[in-house]
């Protein structure tokens, strides 16, 4: 059986007549994989996680958003792989198009792929087959080790969760989510967005935590 293109569901969703999402293509990775945060004010509000892989971004709706505290568990809901110019992507989806509301980009940057197995290193995509990656965030807001695990329960919906690992970036009494809730590309909250107010001055943060970088690159 013939693979299916893998932006085919991100497209048949979209009417890009209407809608300012770009339609995009799958290409591949010329540097360090990217990774995008994006919050979304649509019919149920949300964070989508995006992290490249295989020349798309592969992502996870987050209803709660990501947490820096190593005992919480964010329920992570897989979505349809999107094409790497969405990972700038911000902006107002008009009312009747597939995700209409207001969105920004939250954070973003690069990340190194953590995942093995047996202590051999996988590439990223396999792990995200196998349902289990791991990964070092390195953005302007997130930093650090954070896992993706999926989980099975019969009769439901597939699902995963989120969590962040045990390393110095870890801040277990930090909301980052209520305290930054600005876009890092304009500086505007989804209120912004969705007023049509002017770019803001934004607030820039560099990561506070490095990993490890040289090890983990050839299975990126």
């Amino acid at each position: 059986m013939p693979r299916r293109p893998r932006l085919e569901t991100y497209r048949r969703k979209r009417d890009f007549r209407k809608t300012p999402e770009p339609r995009g293509k799958a290409r591949p990775r010329a540097q360090a994989p990217r990774f995008a945060v994006q919050e979304h004010d649509a019919t149920a509000h949300h964070y989508d996680l995006r992290l490249e892989a295989e020349g798309v971004l592969k992502s996870w709706a987050v209803p709660k958003g990501p947490s820096l505290d190593p005992d919480v568990k964010r329920l992570a809901m897989p979505t349809e792989d999107h094409p790497m110019d969405y990972a700038s992507f911000e902006g107002v989806i008009p009312e009747d198009n597939y995700g209409a509301g207001p969105v920004i980009v939250w954070d973003h940057g690069t990340f190194v792929n953590l995942s093995e197995i047996d202590g051999r290193m996988i590439p990223f995509a396999e792990a995200v087959r196998r349902g289990h990656a791991k990964f070092w965030l390195q953005g302007e807001k997130l930093a650090g080790g954070f896992a993706l695990i999926k989980t099975a329960i019969a009769g439901r919906r597939p699902s995963w969760l989120l969590m962040k690992m045990r390393d110095a970036a870890a801040e277990p009494d930090r909301d980052l989510v209520r305290e930054r809730p600005e876009s890092v590309l304009s500086g505007r909250t989804i209120e912004d967005v969705l007023a049509g107010r002017p770019v803001r001055r934004r607030r820039r943060t560099a990561s506070h935590a490095h990993g490890p970088r040289a090890r983990t690159r050839k299975a990126a």
